[in-house]
Order: C-alpha cells, then structure tokens, then sequence
C-alpha cells in the first residue's frame, strides 16, 4: 500500500475545509465532486484514519482530520515556496465577477490592473446580476466579485464609488409637473433601481417604472427608444444615441465593493482590493 502523501490530494482536502464543502471545493480547484471526494479518501487510505464524518446532511472533520489540516497547509506551503523558489509558476486562475454597470467602463482598466497585480494566474472573467454573482461566490464558483451597493457580507471591502448619470433619448420631454416620471430600470433586485426611485423621492418628484429590463443593453435600448429615464453608470463617457439629462436631481453615487469567495487567500484578497481601489 502506499504511505505517500499526494500534493493533488492534500490540496483538496484543504479545499473542502476553505470552501465549506466538496461540491464547493471541487468548484473552486476545477475538478469534479467524485474527484475530491476520491482525493480524500486517498488519504484516509494512506494514514488508516477517518478524516471526514456524516454530519446531518453535511460532513465534518474528525479530530484526525483537524490535525492532518493543520500539517496539509505547512505542507503546501513548504511545496509552493519550493516551486517560487526555482522560478517555477503554479498554475493558478481567479475568477472575477462584476455587474454589468461597473464592467461597462471598468473592464479594459480592471483587466490590466488585475493581470499586472496578478501575473501568475490565468485570468476569467463573469459578467452578471450581483445576485447570480452572490450566488456565484457561495457555491465556489467565482472568486472575487466587483458589486455595486453597499458591503453586504463581513468580509467585502469598499474600494470606491460609481458615479451615476441620467440619460434619455434625444426627443424625450419630461412630463409635466405632478405627473410621474417614467423610469427605465433594472429587474429588480438592483441597487441602480433603488437608487433612482429614492433620488425621485426624496425630491418629492412622481415616477413610476415604465419599462424592465434584464440587462444593461435592455435598459440602453428602451431608453434610446423614448420609454423614460434610465439611470446609469458611464464615467462620463458619452452613449450612442442617448443624452444627459441635467434637469433631473442629481443622484448620490453608488459604493462599489469587493466580495471575496470563503477560503480565498488573504494575500490574494488584499492584493486584489488594492488594484481596484487603485483603478477607482
């Protein structure tokens, strides 16, 4: 029988305890559920100890799979250094998420910062609703997501603000007054949604949303169309065929915020957040 300690094994392990889970340990390392569940009980093989129990519908560690926890991440440790050392670079991805609104401008800069930031890791990136994104970052999927709105979990960090613009088409005219404004927006959830529905009312200005959209060029193409006002984010850059509206209340800005997957590298985090502060 072999008494030798696999890297690939030792490295799902580690997973399942940073990830919470081997469906979401398996998300995280690219690999199939059935091969980390096949990793750990490799090592169970090779010590002769259980290592993960049933737990309800879950699973926990036993005491010897707590002691060999804290031995795989000296070991991966001693074996990534090792790697560094010769100038060897392991292969290594981050997944990042962003909503539509902030990838709109921040993409091309948000690229570079991150592959400069990170030359080593093969860069993917996830453009969706923050709530695919949230979803996204639970189940392992994503690594880091960017995510308008204030931090919503304890260990996002702020990393700046998204100024926001109304838009309308060319030949739009605004209603009368005591009439509502018709609004273009986001399906909700969504923070630009909310945000401009409280810019109105705290102007104590009617509006009503007359036209959802699931993406961000829905709400550009109803907008451009004459169907109201949208409220979006563009760092000035001007947009085809629609113009700013400058008689409407100016809204506040949205924080933009930095939402890390469980078990993400401390490093990695603060690394990352850097870049996009930097960017912003």
């Amino acid at each position: 029988m072999s008494r030798i300690l696999g890297i690939a094994p030792l490295r799902s392990f580690v997973a399942v305890a940073d990830c919470g889970g081997f469906q979401r340990a398996a998300t995280s390392l690219h690999l199939t559920q059935g091969a980390v569940s096949q990793h750990v009980r490799r090592l169970e093989s090779t010590l002769g100890r259980a290592l993960v129990e049933r737990d309800g519908r879950g699973s926990r560690f036993t005491s010897d799979g707590e002691a060999l926890l804290t031995r795989a991440r000296r070991i991966l440790a001693a074996h990534d250094e090792t790697l560094q050392a010769f100038d060897v670079t392991p292969s290594l991805s981050l997944v990042v998420g962003s909503t539509e609104h902030a990838a709109a401008q921040l993409l091309p800069g948000l690229s570079a910062a991150l592959a400069a930031t990170f030359p080593g890791h093969q860069l993917r990136f996830r453009i969706d609703r923050g709530a695919q994104l949230r979803s996204g970052l639970t189940e392992g999927r994503i690594d880091l997501a960017l995510l308008l709105g204030p931090p919503g979990d304890p260990g996002a960090r702020p990393v700046g603000e998204l100024p926001l613009t109304w838009y309308s088409a060319p030949g739009w005219r605004r209603p009368p007054a005591g009439a509502p404004i018709p609004l273009v927006a986001f399906d909700a959830p969504c923070a630009l949604r909310s945000r401009a529905l409280e810019t109105f009312a705290e102007h104590r200005l009617p509006a009503e949303v007359g036209c959802e959209a699931a993406n961000l060029a829905g709400v550009e193409a109803a907008v451009r169309a004459g169907l109201g006002v949208g409220l979006m984010a563009t760092f000035g850059q001007p947009l085809a065929g629609l113009v700013v509206r400058d008689d409407l209340p100016l809204p506040q800005p949205l924080p933009l915020s930095v939402q890390p997957r469980r078990g993400l590298p401390a490093r990695v985090i603060s690394d990352a957040t850097e870049a996009l502060a930097g960017l912003l």
